[in-house]
């Protein structure tokens, strides 16, 4: 594990896995983007749409805000809704006062981008693939008033104990975790998002990868009222559309948590049946990082810009690695899909490596 302090340069930030599948990749069989498949369902379909009798009058975000409070056991002070957690990390960058701002990467590239942006220098911890891309907080400098680190953590798939994460906080420091794939753990272990204990600490999730509410906009910040009141003012006037809050308020209610936490179980076996798929191409130098515990899994494979072109080819997108700080051109993310679709994929897979 180091840290270093670059200016950005030799990893695209911006770059992200619908960029696999636009344009000339819109046909493709998608694994590279994290968006559970066959979503939104129709009973959330049915509500957005409820929801558009509506669009005369301003949004107003009370209940759902209240929901996402109840859903997670806190008042609803503690709640900020966003247009995905992708604004949440803007907001972070622009309204909070911090002068050294760390990330943990490999991570979504997004944080930093933002970061960058609002015009702060940004260190990194880059953890290292021969300790499984796991946290030793012993590598995060002492002087971060600003951390960054997401769980479970895109693209690795490693799930941080909530302890060792927790670890990380200290007197003046913001602990940022981006819980944006946690409701596809099951039980959501070491998920944070429930905890006021944890000094600093601020938990982002999105609504938009387990839904398929990409297209929608909607996630929340949980984090102490004095946070929340400060990234509020930095939002302008209704930020979250009305068919989204709809949507927020109907995902975090007890059927769909139910659902979710079903939907989770069966991520996980979809993903050990790719897993055990994967495993046959040991003797072609493929590897996993493993466990793996989120909707994905990422793999390491000689060539594999080159493998990924002849899977494109062949129909399937994948998504690159080497956009990742930390990672290079041979890594690969793959998103976890049904049995009938992984399968295809590895008859695929096994023709691209073959090549």
């Amino acid at each position: 594990m180091r840290t270093e302090s670059p200016d950005g340069a030799g990893h695209d930030l911006r770059h992200h896995g619908d960029a696999e599948v636009r344009d000339d990749g819109s046909a493709l069989v998608d694994l590279a983007v994290n968006v559970r498949a066959d979503t939104p369902p129709v009973w959330l379909r049915e509500v957005i749409a409820g929801s558009l009798d509506g669009l005369a009058a301003y949004p107003d975000g009370r209940a759902a805000r209240a929901a996402v409070a109840a859903r997670h056991g806190l008042p609803v002070e503690r709640v900020l809704l966003t247009a995905g957690a992708a604004e949440a990390f803007v907001l972070l960058a622009r309204a909070l006062k911090v002068r050294r701002p760390v990330v943990v990467h490999p991570q979504f590239t997004e944080p930093e981008a933002a970061l960058r942006d609002a015009g702060h220098t940004v260190d990194r911890v880059l953890l290292r693939e021969e300790d499984g891309f796991r946290l030793d907080p012993a590598a995060v400098p002492e002087a971060a008033d600003l951390v960054v680190i997401g769980n479970p953590t895109n693209p690795t798939s490693v799930l941080h104990p909530a302890e060792v994460i927790a670890s990380l906080a200290r007197p003046g420091r913001l602990l940022v975790v981006d819980e944006a794939f946690m409701d596809a753990v099951p039980r959501e272990r070491e998920a944070l998002a429930d905890r006021v204990d944890v000094r600093g600490l601020v938990v982002l999730r999105s609504l938009t990868k387990t839904w398929g509410l990409a297209g929608l906009r909607i996630g929340y910040v949980l984090a102490a009222p004095e946070i929340i009141e400060g990234l509020e003012r930095a939002q302008p006037l209704w930020p979250v559309s009305t068919p989204a809050l709809a949507a927020a308020q109907a995902c975090v209610g007890p059927r769909a948590v139910a659902e979710a936490a079903h939907a989770a179980h069966r991520v996980a076996a979809d993903r050990a049946h790719l897993l055990t798929g994967l495993a046959r191409f040991a003797p072609s130098g493929l590897r996993v990082v493993e466990p793996a515990e989120g909707p994905f899994v990422l793999i390491r494979l000689p060539h594999a810009a080159t493998v990924r072109g002849r899977l494109r080819d062949l129909g399937y997108a994948v998504r690159r690695g080497d956009t990742f700080p930390g990672l290079d051109e041979e890594w690969l993310r793959l998103a976890v899909r049904d049995r009938g679709t992984v399968d295809g994929f590895l008859r695929a897979l096994e023709r691209a490596v073959a090549g």
